[in-house]
C-alpha cells in the first residue's frame, strides 16, 4: 500500500486530502496554514502508517512560492517522516490544472487537493529534491536582486518619458552628435532635475557649459564640448511647457531620479551581500572559472539550480529553465517555426541568458556560435541568437556543475601540433 497526501497551500491555509493506492481517501481537512495543521496532517501520516505499514508516502503540493515554503521544509526536515522516507514533491501549477481539468470542471481548494494527491498517485511525475538551505538563502538574494533591476528599468522609462516633456529633442540631438551618454546618466540627470531652467542652460556659454559638463562627470567625458552642443540645440529646437505643468514635470522627474539613485545603491549593496554568500559554495569555484561568468551571474544559476543532482542532464536543466522549443509535427511535417516554452524557471532563464552574453564576449567559439545564429534571420537576430547561444551554455554550466571540476577550455587544433 502506498500513500498519497495532497496539499492545497494558501496563505492561511492548508487544505488537505490523503488518499491510498486504492483511492480511498482516510483523511481529508482544511487547516490553518501554520505549525499547529502542519503538525496535525504530519500526526495523521503517523497513524495512518502504523495501521497500513506503507511502501511509499509522498507529500505533493503545487509550487506557490512564498506560501508553499514553510509547509514543503516543515515536512522534509521533519525527522520522524525522514524515518519513513517521506518523498516531499513541489509540482509545477500547470500541470496539475491542466489534470484536474481533464476529469472536473469546477474549482474549490477541497477539488483541487483531491486532484493533487491523484496526480501524485498515477505516479507520473519526476522525482524532485528540495533545495538546501545555503542555496535557498542564496536565492532570496539573487531574486530579490533580479527584481531590483527590472523596478529600476520601469523607472528609467518613466525618467525618459518625462523628460520628453521638458525637452523633447534631447535624445535625437545626443543622437545626432555621435554620443553614448544615456539619458539617465548622472550627469543629464543633474541637469534636468536640478536648480538649472532650460533657459539657463540655452544662455551659458558653451564652452562654460562644457566645463560644467564636464565638472558633473568627474572629468570623464571624452568630448564635453559635443555634448554640451547637443543640449542647446535639443533646449531650443523643444517646445515649452506652461509653468504649472512644467514645475509638474520637474517634480516628478526629481523624485524619479531620487529613486534611480537609491536602487542602484541598492543593487551594489546586494551584489556585495551575494559575493559575501557564494564564497562559501563549492560549485562557485566551478562556474567562475569560466570565462565571462562573474560572482553575480554564477551566484543566480547556482541559486536556482541548487543541487544539480536535481536533474537527470542537461536538456532537463534547460527545461527547467524554460530554454527548450515547443515540437510541432504532424505525419511527415515537422514545422521549423517553433515558439520558445517560456514556462520555467524565469529567474534561472535571465541568468544563464546574461551569462552567455558575457561568455561570448570572452569565448571565441561562443562568439562564433552567437553570430552563425545572427545571421540566420532578418528579425529579432540578438534576441534569437542570445536565446541559442543560452541553450549552448547550458551544457557548459552542466559539466563542472555535475563533476565539480573547474572550467577546462577545449583544446584547439594549434595547441595539438
Amino acid at each position: 500500500m502506498k500513500c498519497f497526501i495532497g496539499l492545497d497551500v494558501s496563505s492561511t491555509k492548508i487544505d488537505v486530502c490523503i488518499m491510498l493506492s486504492d483511492t480511498t481517501t482516510p483523511f481529508t481537512a482544511s487547516l490553518p496554514n501554520d505549525l499547529t495543521g502542519a503538525s496535525e496532517i504530519k500526526n495523521n501520516i503517523l497513524e495512518l502508517n502504523e495501521t497500513h505499514a506503507f511502501g511509499r508516502i509522498v507529500i505533493g503540493m503545487e509550487a506557490t512560492s512564498l506560501y508553499s515554503f514553510h509547509p514543503a521544509m516543515f515536512f522534509h526536515e521533519d525527522s520522524q517522516l525522514k524515518a519513513l522516507n517521506v518523498e516531499v514533491m513541489v509540482e509545477q501549477p500547470n500541470k496539475i490544472k491542466k489534470y484536474r481539468e481533464a476529469f472536473e470542471e469546477s474549482k474549490n481548494d477541497t477539488i483541487d487537493a483531491f486532484y493533487i494527491a491523484d496526480y501524485f498517485r498515477i505516479e507520473r511525475f519526476s522525482p524532485a529534491f528540495l533545495k538546501e538551505e545555503k542555496y535557498l538563502a542564496l536565492q532570496h538574494l539573487t531574486r530579490t536582486k533580479l527584481q531590483l533591476i527590472e523596478q529600476l528599468t520601469r523607472t528609467k522609462q518613466h525618467f525618459i518619458e518625462n523628460i520628453y516633456y521638458k525637452c523633447n529633442t534631447l535624445s535625437t540631438e545626443i543622437k545626432n552628435e555621435n554620443l553614448t551618454t544615456s539619458l539617465w546618466s548622472s550627469t543629464i540627470i543633474s541637469l534636468m532635475t536640478e536648480d538649472y531652467t532650460l533657459d539657463d542652460l540655452a544662455n551659458i556659454p558653451l564652452k562654460d557649459l562644457a566645463d560644467f559638463i564636464q565638472k558633473l562627470g568627474r572629468e570623464n567625458f571624452k568630448a564635453p564640448e559635443k555634448l554640451a552642443k547637443a543640449i542647446q540645440a535639443a533646449i531650443r529646437g523643444s517646445y515649452r511647457l506652461p509653468r504649472l505643468q512644467q514645475n509638474s514635470v520637474n517634480v516628478v522627474l526629481g523624485l524619479l531620479a531620487r529613486e534611480i539613485r537609491n536602487l542602484e545603491q541598492m543593487i551594489k549593496d546586494i551584489d556585495k551581500a551575494i559575493e559575501d554568500m557564494v564564497e562559501v559554495i563549492p560549485e562557485y569555484q566551478c562556474l567562475t572559472s569560466v570565462p565571462g561568468v562573474g560572482k553575480v551571474y554564477a551566484a543566480g544559476i547556482i541559486a536556482e539550480i541548487g543541487q544539480i543532482e536535481r536533474f537527470k542532464d542537461h536538456p532537463q536543466v534547460a527545461k527547467y529553465a524554460g530554454l527548450n522549443w515547443k515540437q510541432n509535427q504532424s505525419g511527415n511535417a515537422n514545422s521549423q517555426h517553433t515558439g520558445l516554452v517560456k514556462r520555467g524557471n524565469r529567474y534561472l532563464r535571465y541568468y544563464l541568458v546574461e551569462a552567455a552574453n558575457s561568455v561570448r564576449r570572452h569565448d571565441s567559439e561562443y562568439q562564433a556560435f552567437y553570430k552563425k545564429k545572427y545571421q540566420e534571420v532578418p528579425k529579432h537576430q540578438h534576441k534569437r541568437a542570445i536565446v541559442l547561444t543560452a541553450r549552448k551554455f547550458v551544457r557548459l554550466v552542466d559539466a563542472p556543475l555535475r563533476n565539480r571540476q573547474l572550467y577546462t577550455p577545449p583544446r584547439r587544433p594549434m595547441e595539438d601540433k
